[in-house]
């Protein structure tokens, strides 16, 4: 016959106290600090508001992480706790035992609940915020000193997010006392009102990483683009799809010189993706310039000048990069000097490589090969979308091989899959790709690696799919349709 557990003093008295709610409110003064985590939870689970704003009027620790508790917070309980700092914030003195210097709607601290008290104590002021309280305020909120309220953003179209519609609004009235903290802020509007309105609430230096995923006209950029450098914290930013004016060419190069100047002061950026935006061409030295601490780059369908390319050969910072993708620039006018350059300098440090889609043509790829067989510590290598044919996709085969840390390889069909042998003049045909297996395999059963090895005959970047061929243990061919993830999501 089992037994069980019988329940620890510490859960027995708390329930006790629980039992009523008045001599439990009136006890908060007296309790144990390591009690209050899980009395807390107790009583947020109960919903006794009541007793949860008493217990926010006492609470012991710099952090209240409400985010860790439940990942949406009810509306109705989150306002019991919002009331009672309403009311202390109004207030010039407050209880002895209250220390709360910010209420934190995020999820970082994921088990710091059931560890309770050791941890609770132990989190620290956000580190992204550079005027932290000095050490002649203590622990405790000093009238000058504001609330901090953490929580990720998102800004879209329509109906907004309820709860984080209530919380922007508690801080626009309460501007001089509260402050909001966004690590993470995702942008899906292209209203300028919608955006600004926001972002004169966010505290803009908390902000480490951006998204932008929505066709912006020049004119909502033109007017974002301020804020955006006042984020001087950011770590990544990705933006997408931004609409060019074909009829005004010169005021696109007058807006792309704005931007640029701006997205250049972000000096903290470690990881910048772009994708079909117009104000890259020509300003890249001018963006990147003073971005000294950039290791992932990524640009995909941006028009770029080849002076670009000259100076991403030469820009200090591609001894350090780690991750690298072009994808859908072509580079078939281009010389490959700028490319080989670039990839020597990165050769040590570079993890990542994608040159996808970009008409890279058998002597392109010849003058890039030397340099490319010296990336040593490249595990994830994608080529798709290249205009190569079948004897020089064996040597880069060959080459590739040699690299040590490569643990999966993308790779264009050879011209001769084509009809004319010219790629961009009809689809792969499966027929003529017969016709080249026996060399490929050849080739890959000569590499004698364990490396991955996926040979690319269509692709959709619009609805993200990929079909490959895949040469099995069995030596047999097998087509597979998938997708690619993003350079941030590679599993490197």
């Amino acid at each position: 016959m089992s037994r069980r557990t019988p329940p620890s003093l510490q859960y027995q008295a708390m329930q006790s106290l629980l039992s009523n709610q008045a001599l439990a409110i009136s006890a908060l003064e007296d309790l144990p600090v390591l009690l209050f985590p899980s009395l807390f939870m107790e009583v947020y689970a109960r919903a006794h508001t009541e007793m949860l704003k008493a217990l926010v009027q006492a609470w012991p620790f710099s952090c209240l992480p409400l985010g860790d508790l439940e990942v949406s917070p009810n509306l109705e309980t989150l306002n019991a706790v919002l009331e009672r700092l309403t009311l202390l914030l109004a207030k010039k003195e407050h209880p002895s035992r209250w220390k709360l210097q910010f209420l934190d709607l995020q999820n970082d601290h994921p088990n710091i609940w059931i560890e309770g008290y050791p941890s609770m104590a132990q989190i620290s002021y956000p580190d992204v915020l550079t005027d932290r309280p000095t050490e002649n305020c203590g622990s405790m909120m000093t009238e000058e000193q504001p609330l901090i309220l953490l929580m990720d953003l998102t800004i879209k179209h329509g109906t907004q997010d309820a709860l984080q519609g209530h919380l922007l609004q508690w801080v626009r009235e309460r501007r001089e006392r509260v402050q909001l903290c966004s690590r993470n802020l995702l942008i899906l509007s292209d209203s300028i009102s919608e955006i600004q309105k926001a972002l004169r609430v966010v505290r803009l230096d908390s902000i480490q990483e951006l998204k932008v995923n929505k066709f912006w006209h020049r004119e909502t950029m033109k007017n974002i683009v301020p804020y955006l450098s006042q984020m001087k914290n950011l770590r990544i930013l990705q933006f997408s799809r931004m609409r060019v004016n074909v009829t005004c060419r010169h005021k696109n190069f007058s807006y792309s010189c704005k931007y640029a100047v701006h997205l250049g002061q972000l000096q903290h950026l470690q990881e910048l993706y772009v994708h079909k935006v117009f104000f890259l061409y020509g300003q890249l030295p001018t963006i990147l310039r003073n971005l000294t601490l950039l290791k992932t780059l990524s640009l995909s369908s941006c028009p770029l000048k080849e002076a670009d390319l000259w100076f991403l050969s030469q820009w200090p910072c591609s001894r350090q990069l780690k991750h690298l993708r072009l994808r859908s620039l072509p580079l078939d006018n281009f010389s490959p000097e700028p490319l080989r350059v670039l990839l020597k300098h990165a050769a040590c440090t570079l993890e990542t490589l994608a040159l996808e889609d970009c008409a890279i043509t058998d002597p392109q790829l010849l003058g890039i090969l030397p340099a490319l067989s010296l990336c040593s510590q490249l595990s994830f290598f994608s080529f798709y979308g290249n205009h190569i044919s079948i004897s020089v996709l064996q040597s880069l085969l060959s080459h590739m091989a040699r690299l040590d840390c490569l643990r999966q390889g993308i790779y264009p069909a050879p011209l001769e899959c084509y009809p004319r042998h010219e790629r961009w003049v009809g689809d792969f045909e499966p027929e003529r790709f017969a016709q080249v297996q026996a060399q490929l395999e050849q080739s890959l059963r000569d590499m004698g690696t364990t490396q991955k090895v996926q040979i690319c005959i269509n692709f959709c970047h619009h609805y993200k799919y990929w079909t490959f061929y895949n040469l099995g243990p069995d030596g047999y061919w097998v087509v597979t349709v998938e997708n690619i993830p993003g350079l941030s999501a590679l599993p490197l």
